[in-house]
C-alpha cells in the first residue's frame, strides 16, 4: 500500500510539472521573442542560484548529520596504529577536493546567472591565454604532486617490512568464505601447495613440513591489542579482497599471488564499544538483537570488498581484539588441524607409521592410569587397545610397539608384578585356527616384552614374570554378530596374576 501511494505521488508530481511547462510555453508565445528569451534565461539563472544554495546546504548538513556513522569521524577513529596516517591522508585529500568542489560549484552557477544571455549583450571570445593555461596546468600538477607524495609517505609507513612482527596469520578467500590459519606453538606457518588440496586438506598444507603440524584454523579472527600482525592474504578460486575497514586494511586476495598487510590493533572490541556508547546514534535498539543497543552488539568485521559472486555478502567474519592475557588463554584452547581435523593416520598422513613425542606421552599417561587402576582395583585386566596385528596373522603393526613399550615401562616400575598375556579372536573361522592365532599373537607380545628394542630406553622384562596364553573365541566381550562386536573381541589383554 505504501509503495502504491508513493508511486501515485510521483506520477502526480510529473503531471504537475508537465502542465507547468505547457503553461510557461503558452505565456512565452504571447511575448516578444527577445523578451521571452530574456525571461527564460533569467528564470534558468535564478533556478541555478537556488540549486547552488540548496545543494551546498544539503551537502554540509548531511555531512554533519552522518559524520558519526562515517569512518574516520565521530567515534570511528582508526582501531590500528597505522590508520591515523591513512586518515590524515584522506583528510588532506578531502580538504583540497572540497575546496575545489565549493569553488567550482559556486563559480558554475554564479557565472550561469551573471553572464546569462540578454538582449544587447555580446559574448567575449578568448581563443588563447598563455598565462591562464599555465595557471590551470601548474596548480593541479603541484597539488597532485603534493597528494601523491603524501600518499607515498603514508604507504611506506604502513607497508614497511621490518620483519619484526609478533604474529603472522593467513587468510584464504574462496567462494564464499574465509579460511583463517594460525601458527601453533612454533610461531611459524607451514608451507602449502595447491596441488595437495583435498577434502581433508582444504588449504593444501604440506604435512611433511613439521611447521604445519601445529597450525590451526579459527572460526573468527582473534588478535591481541598492541601486537604487530602480519596477514598473509591469498585466494583459492577468484579474486577476493581482504577488507577490515575499522583497521584501515584493504588488500586484494589473488589466486597464485600471495599479498600481505601489516597492522597493530590499538583498541580492543570492548574499548571500541565503550567509545560508541558515548554517542546517541548508538543508543538505539539493534533490530537484529532485540533488547540490546547498537553499541553493545558492535563487532569488528572482515569482509570481501570484491564482487566475487552471488553470495559475496556471506564472506563476513567477526574480528575480536582482546587483551594479551585473554588472547593467550584463547590460544591454549585451539587444536591443531593436523591432529584433530581427520588427517592423522589416514593415507594422506606421511607420519602415520609413528607417534610424535606429545602423542606418545599422552598415550603413556593414559596407560599408566589404567595400569594403576588395575593394581588398585578388583578388575586386574588391562585391554591393550593400541596393540594390533596384520590381518589374519600374528605380525605386530608398527604402531603397536608404542603401547608394548608403555607396558614394559610400567612393569619395570613395578618389579613384583607378574602378568598373563591373553590373546583373543572373534568367531570368524574355525575354532582350532582361532585358538592357534590367539596363541601366536600373545606370544608375539611376549617376545616384544622380553627383547631389547633398538633406540628404546626400557629394559627387557624377565620372562619369568610373563605368561602367554591364547583363548581363541572362547571369551567374547562383544556381539560376534556385528562388526563392531567382532572388533572388540579381537584383542590382547594384560592380566595381573600377582603383585
Amino acid at each position: 500500500m505504501s509503495f502504491l501511494i508513493i508511486f501515485l505521488c510521483i506520477v502526480l508530481t510529473a503531471v504537475v510539472l508537465v502542465q507547468l511547462g505547457k503553461v510557461t510555453e503558452l505565456a512565452l508565445a504571447n511575448q516578444d521573442e527577445g523578451e521571452a528569451q530574456d525571461s527564460l534565461n533569467t528564470r534558468q539563472g535564478f533556478l541555478g542560484m537556488v540549486f547552488l544554495v540548496g545543494f551546498m546546504i544539503f551537502c554540509l548538513v548531511s555531512a554533519w548529520y552522518y559524520k558519526n556513522w562515517m569512518l574516520g569521524y565521530g567515534p570511528h577513529e582508526s582501531a590500528s596504529m597505522h590508520g591515523d596516517a591513512l586518515d590524515n591522508m584522506f583528510n588532506v585529500t578531502l580538504g583540497i577536493t572540497y575546496i575545489v568542489f565549493v569553488v567550482t560549484h559556486i563559480a558554475l552557477f554564479w557565472y550561469a546567472w551573471k553572464y546569462r544571455g540578454r538582449r544587447g549583450r555580446k559574448a567575449l571570445f578568448m581563443p588563447h591565454d598563455t598565462k591562464l593555461e599555465m595557471v590551470w596546468t601548474a596548480v593541479p600538477a603541484i597539488t597532485m604532486c603534493f597528494l601523491v607524495v603524501n600518499g607515498l609517505i603514508a604507504w611506506n609507513e604502513v607497508m614497511g617490512d621490518d620483519n619484526d612482527e609478533d604474529i603472522e596469520i593467513e587468510a584464504t578467500g574462496q567462494q564464499f568464505s574465509w579460511t583463517i590459519r594460525y601458527p601453533g606453538a612454533d610461531g611459524a606457518l607451514g608451507e602449502k601447495n595447491y596441488r595437495m588440496i583435498t577434502g581433508l586438506n582444504p588449504l593444501g598444507q604440506d604435512w611433511t613440513d613439521v611447521k604445519n603440524l601445529d597450525d590451526f584454523m579459527a572460526s573468527d579472527i582473534v588478535l591481541p591489542k598492541g601486537k604487530k600482525v602480519r596477514v598473509r592474504i591469498t585466494a583459492k578460486d577468484v579474486l577476493h579482497n581482504f577488507d577490515m575497514p575499522h583497521f584501515r586494511i584493504k588488500m586484494d586476495a589473488i589466486p597464485g599471488l600471495p599479498t600481505y598487510f601489516y597492522f597493530t590493533p590499538k583498541l580492543t572490541t570492548e574499548e571500541y564499544r565503550k567509545n560508541l556508547s558515548k554517542y546517541p546514534e548508538y543508543q538505539a535498539e539493534d533490530p537484529l538483537n532485540p533488547g540490546k543497543k547498537l553499541w553493545e552488539t558492535f563487532n569488528y568485521d572482515l569482509a570481501c570488498a570484491e564482487l566475487c559472486g552471488q553470495q559475496h555478502y556471506a564472506m563476513k567474519k567477526v574480528v575480536r581484539i582482546v587483551e594479551e592475557d585473554e588472547y593467550v588463554a584463547w590460544l591454549k584452547k585451539q587444536k591443531s588441524y593436523y591432529f584433530t581435523g581427520g588427517v592423522r593416520f589416514t593415507d594422506e598422513d606421511p607420519h602415520k607409521g609413528y607417534l610424535f613425542d606429545v602423542e606418545d606421552a599422552a598415550q603413556l599417561a593414559e596407560f599408566k592410569t589404567n595400569f594403576d587402576g588395575a593394581l588398585a582395583g578388583d578388575d586386574k585386566t588391562i585391554i591393550l587397545n593400541k596393540v594390533e596385528f596384520v590381518s589374519g596373522g600374528a605380525g605386530l603393526t608398527d604402531m603397536s610397539k608404542y603401547q608394548i613399550e608403555h607396558l614394559k615401562n610400567q612393569l619395570n616400575k613395578n618389579p613384583n608384578v607378574r602378568i598373563e598375556l591373553a590373546g583373543h579372536t572373534d568367531s570368524q573361522g574355525d575354532d582350532e585356527g582361532n585358538l592357534s592365532l590367539s596363541q601366536r599373537r600373545a606370544d608375539a607380545v611376549y617376545a616384544q616384552l622380553t627383547t631389547r628394542v633398538a633406540n628404546s630406553t626400557e629394559q627387557p622384562i624377565d620372562p619369568s614374570r610373563l605368561v602367554s596364553k591364547g583363548y581363541g573365541e572362547t571369551s567374547p566381550i562383544g556381539d560376534n554378530a556385528t562388526e563392531a562386536g567382532r572388533q572388540k573381541n579381537r584383542r590382547t589383554e594384560a592380566r595381573i596374576i600377582s603383585q
